[in-house]
């Protein structure tokens, strides 16, 4: 399994869209056994989808996320964790334990609110 987490600052990055990293991290028998940081290049929105399709990613965590990323994450058969926050390899460990603290109707729209420090400018969980 891969496991796919938007990444900034070693924390859960809260814009999907805006991702200019993943942490991927790879699972065998519930266990990480190795992760790296992968950048974008540039890819944003949309094209983010395709990028983690072609990484093999199963699982994608991540703070806010627009309603077309999750159609085309959805397309691709990635299982989406939105909503999460804090330490990125921490909610892996969560995600591992059954335990990972997300909302997922968590749902971000750039149009007419602010993005602030610590998420989308709503309560998040």
């Amino acid at each position: 399994m891969r496991i796919a987490v938007t990444y900034e600052n070693g924390q859960v990055f809260q814009h999907f869209g805006h991702s200019e990293q993943f942490k991927v991290y790879d699972v065998e028998d519930g266990k990480v056994v190795k992760s790296e940081v992968i950048g974008t290049n540039g890819q944003g929105h949309g094209a983010l989808a395709g990028f983690l399709l072609q990484g093999n990613v199963d699982v994608l965590i991540c703070g806010g996320i627009g309603g077309g990323a999750r159609n085309a994450l959805a397309e691709a058969g990635i299982e989406l964790f939105p909503g999460a926050q804090g330490n990125a390899d921490a909610q892996v460990e969560a995600y591992l334990a059954g335990e990972l603290n997300y909302d997922p109707d968590t749902v971000c729209s750039h149009h007419g609110h602010h993005h602030g420090e610590g998420g989308c400018g709503h309560h998040c969980g």
